[in-house]
């Protein structure tokens, strides 16, 4: 089974057939892997990313999520959670709702966690279980550390700021 994959198609909502829909669903999840720290990253440690102008971040909303509830969540759940297609949904929309709103937003690619402030930024490590499950850890934490030097599971970086 591969541990990374890029565009999974998915049964179209609501589809008993069986049939595969047309237009191809992309996912943002990964499996057996961990996210180490961008090369440039200038925190030392792990931050909580701070709010600005009052309003939390997408980095703060992505932090919050995965910190209250770590191997819950896979990346796709947590992009589509955090976006702002995600965010306008209100509490009192139907599963159908979401559903339809998740795959439309998945019909197009979109960045997943490497291109997060988490790992750009902030110093979070973002691991993925062999479920696509994620949790974070702070870059000066010991259980980052074991991650990092795990050969069992895909070492990848978080996207740099700046190009080399």
């Amino acid at each position: 089974m591969p541990r990374w994959r890029r565009s999974t198609p998915r049964l179209a909502a609501g589809d008993t057939t069986g049939s595969l829909m047309t237009k191809t669903v992309y996912t943002t999840n990964c499996f057996d892997t961990f996210i180490q720290v961008a090369e440039d990253c200038p925190a030392r440690i792990g931050e909580e990313p701070p709010d600005r102008a009052g309003s939390p971040t997408v980095a703060g909303l992505q932090y919050r999520m995965i910190a209250e509830a770590p191997y819950k969540y896979t990346s796709d759940d947590v992009v589509f959670a955090t976006s702002a297609s995600g965010r306008q949904l209100d509490a009192r929309a139907t599963k159908k709702e979401r559903s339809l709103a998740r795959d439309e937003f998945f019909s197009r690619g979109q960045a997943c966690l490497r291109a997060s402030g988490l790992g750009k930024r902030f110093g979070w490590g973002v691991h993925a279980d062999a479920e696509g499950r994620v949790a974070i850890y702070a870059v000066d934490s010991k259980r980052y550390q074991a991650l990092a030097r795990d050969p069992d599971i895909k070492q990848v970086r978080a996207m740099r700021t700046k190009r080399a």
